[in-house]
């Protein structure tokens, strides 16, 4: 048979089909474990996507855009760019880029990418996560890294010039990230006609994918003038032009190639009532599960890291009396936790398969769902619930809410399963209740808030934000809230341009919109800092470590820090207790925080700083200085400023006190939204008369609940922000009531 070349390659025997020969293992450890790397490859020479690597090598080289279907457990996310790695697609100084939506499969799957290799990770293979780079410049050839990491990438070289290949891998999730380097790609793929794009994914309308980056579809526009006479050098610019390059695909259209998976048959099974706590309902399936004495480990479907953390937790409980009624040689159970904010060694022990004589029953959040594979599981538990970010443009409001999953997404949470044996699926619903959900998730990017997606957009020099070319566009009400709000941080000039200095620092900071403000307003104040420890410990899960399921134990660790301003302020004093103690690990364990958050959130806070000398500002500390803290928040964070309206009391219980609620003060666009604090805040029994918060969930009832709030005096807001405040009164809410 004849050989398929990558462009300008003139080695024949790159494209062949042994995952043996011609490998590079300059990079690798010095001690190599043969009999390990034989049964890698032996498992790798089983996943089915290894019998297409020919036509998928064909189709990459003669088509621009091609587009792999895969099903669960086919080795898309782990073989295939292993396989262009091998074909010399990382040859000539370029690399290859394989994208993923969440940060814990791409730490996990670089990790055994980098096995298979044989090399150290970091090297020929590495990762790069938000303020994480485990790669190697001018080694690393293959890199597995998050959606929202390549486009800050993009931020310097608006054309990937490093990579040859993008693989956008589980793009079915059609998260903000994906669908906005989606967009950027097909842009890309004018200008670079040598760039090859490989969207993959489980489940996905590969027509309507492939139909959007067909190039014979693609309208090109002129070079603007300014453009000719720079000669295109500037990159915010880049992607505005049209130029083809020097030379095209062989093929316009897109290739779209479906492969088989390695599924067993899944049998799936309802509830015949509906249930009242899925959490419990859960527990007490993997119980009787686990009774039954069938091999196989459980996975529980969950939507946080709260409920995760209760159900091992009552999975503890129940593993102890269990092993007390059945003896020293009775199968026992062993409950895991699965979530984004683990750390990697608790990660592993959840994808590791289970020791001898143990149950695996693993609580997971929706980063199981895809990518990641856990050994031996044969009994998926489906709440059927995610929580996910919903936004309303016409109250500003972006919350985290608990709702129904995609049937799309059920049916990729039952492949878990499948993928050593014949598995079981209990969906915790009841079958017409399936019926009636959604066939899709519907993508982020039509419920989210914009300001940051526009902003990247902006710094990459797409002025039109109606004009570009999106998989599914945004609502435009949401689109004109994001260009009123970078307006109103001074982001964007009155003719919607970003502005300068402020919007190029801001699009420079890796940092949400809101964040990047509140840290540059910290060097005008002085405060910079202590914003940069702030906003560093915001870019990371929570600095409280568990009390043990105990929340007196949580409160009483959290009182010794708390203070009138708040969390924020609150935070601030932990880490200076945790600077004081020599960043001692014991010091961290007494007083319930998580040593292993503050160690990052330290890297996070240097690279912080290192953004705005390189700006050419130079943060210093205010010392006990609070005020300008708390100036600094409120310069960033003024659209999420409320104000005290009551009392609410909805209960005749004698220890119930009311519910304090609040009014956001910018307005709500004439809806009826409630506000209230969180109970996970130290000011939850306080009445601030004003305040500003980071976050927003929405609970079960009516009520939006404020996460990391900070107190702040009402004469602030008209001195931060006086284009959106001209005056704010005092409030003087009623104590009986509203």
């Amino acid at each position: 048979m004849g050989t398929f070349l990558r462009p300008g390659q003139r080695k024949a025997a790159a494209f062949g089909v042994s995952f043996d020969t011609d490998r590079d293992t300059s990079g690798a450890s010095a001690i190599i474990d043969t009999e390990k790397q034989s049964n890698l490859l032996h498992q790798r020479k089983r996943l089915p996507v290894t019998r297409y690597q020919r036509e998928i090598l064909y189709l990459l080289e003669k088509h621009g855009c091609t587009v792999l279907v895969g099903e669960t457990g086919c080795g898309k996310t782990t073989q295939v760019p292993q396989m262009l790695l091998e074909a010399g697609w990382a040859a000539g100084g370029r690399s290859i880029a394989c994208t993923q939506p969440r940060r814990v499969a791409a730490i996990t799957v670089a990790a055994r990418v980098a096995d298979e290799q044989g090399c150290t990770l970091g090297r020929e293979v590495g990762y790069k996560i938000r303020f994480e780079d485990v790669s190697t410049s001018g080694v690393t050839k293959l890199k597995y890294c998050t959606d929202g990491s390549l486009l800050r990438e993009m931020m310097d070289d608006p054309l990937l010039t490093a990579y040859s290949v993008v693989m956008v891998d589980e793009a079915h999730e059609r998260s903000l990230s994906t669908d906005l380097l989606l967009g950027l790609l097909r842009k890309v793929l004018v200008q670079r006609p040598d760039l090859r794009i490989l969207i993959s994914s489980a489940s996905l309308e590969a027509e309507k994918v492939a139909g959007f980056y067909d190039a014979r579809t693609v309208k090109t526009s002129r070079k603007r003038p300014h453009q000719e006479a720079a000669g295109n050098d500037d990159p915010a610019t880049a992607l505005t032009s049209s130029d083809p390059g020097n030379g095209k695909p062989a093929d316009l259209s897109p290739a779209i190639l479906s492969v088989e998976g390695r599924l067993h048959p899944v049998q799936v099974h309802y509830l015949d009532e509906p249930c009242s706590d899925y959490v419990v309902t859960a527990i007490e399936s993997a119980v009787n599960l686990h009774r039954e004495s069938v091999p196989g480990d459980i996975l529980i479907f969950l939507t946080g890291q709260e409920e995760c953390e209760r159900a091992v937790t009552l999975l503890e409980e129940e593993a102890g009396r269990l092993r007390r009624i059945g003896g020293k040689n009775a199968l026992r159970i062993m409950p895991l936790p699965l979530f984004a904010g683990l750390p990697a060694a608790q990660q592993a022990l959840a994808l590791e398969a289970a020791p001898r004589n143990y149950r695996k029953v693993v609580a997971a959040t929706n980063v199981a769902e895809t990518s990641l594979t856990l050994e031996g599981v044969t009994f998926v538990i489906d709440a059927c619930h995610v929580k996910q970010k919903t936004y309303n443009p016409r109250t500003g409001l972006e919350a985290l809410l608990v709702a129904p999953i995609s049937q799309a997404s059920a049916q990729q949470r039952a492949g878990r399963a499948g993928r050593v044996r014949p598995g079981h699926c209990l969906r915790l619903c009841t079958q017409e209740a399936f019926s009636q959900l959604q066939q899709a998730t519907v993508p982020e990017m039509q419920r989210s808030e914009l300001a940051g997606t526009v902003l990247q957009l902006k710094a990459l020099g797409i002025d039109n934000m109606m004009r570009f070319h999106w998989l599914a566009p945004p609502p435009a009400e949401a689109m004109v809230r994001a260009l009123e709000l970078l307006h109103s941080l001074g982001a964007l000039d009155d003719d919607a341009r970003l502005s300068k200095p402020v919007g190029c620092q801001m699009a420079e900071l890796p940092l949400e919109p809101r964040l990047a403000a509140t840290l540059l307003a910290a060097v005008r104040f002085g405060c910079g800092q202590e914003i940069a420890t702030i906003c560093a410990l915001l870019s990371v899960h929570s600095v409280w470590a568990s009390g043990g399921g105990q929340r007196k134990a949580m409160e009483e660790a959290q009182s010794k820090f708390a203070t009138a301003e708040g969390d924020l302020v609150t935070y601030l004093n932990v880490w200076k207790a945790w600077e004081d103690s020599g960043r001692n690990r014991k010091w961290a364990e007494r007083n319930l925080v998580s040593q292993r958050v503050l160690l990052r959130a330290a890297d996070i806070r240097n690279q912080l700083l290192y953004h705005l000398r390189r700006l050419g500002m130079e943060p210093i500390s205010c010392e006990n200085e609070v005020s300008a803290v708390c100036k600094a928040i409120t310069a960033g964070l003024f659209s999420n400023a409320t104000r005290l309206e009551g009392t609410v009391y909805e209960s005749v219980d004698a220890d119930y006190s009311g519910t304090n609620s609040y009014s956001l003060v910018r307005g709500t666009g004439g809806q009826a939204v409630r506000l209230r604090i969180h109970k996970s805040s130290v000011l939850w029994r306080v009445r601030p008369s004003m305040l500003v918060f980071h976050t927003v969930q929405q609970g079960p009832s009516s009520w939006h609940e404020m996460q990391d709030v900070t107190a702040i005096q009402p004469e602030w807001l008209p001195e931060i922000a006086p284009h959106m405040f001209q005056s704010v009164a005092r409030p003087r809410p009623q104590p009986g009531g509203m």
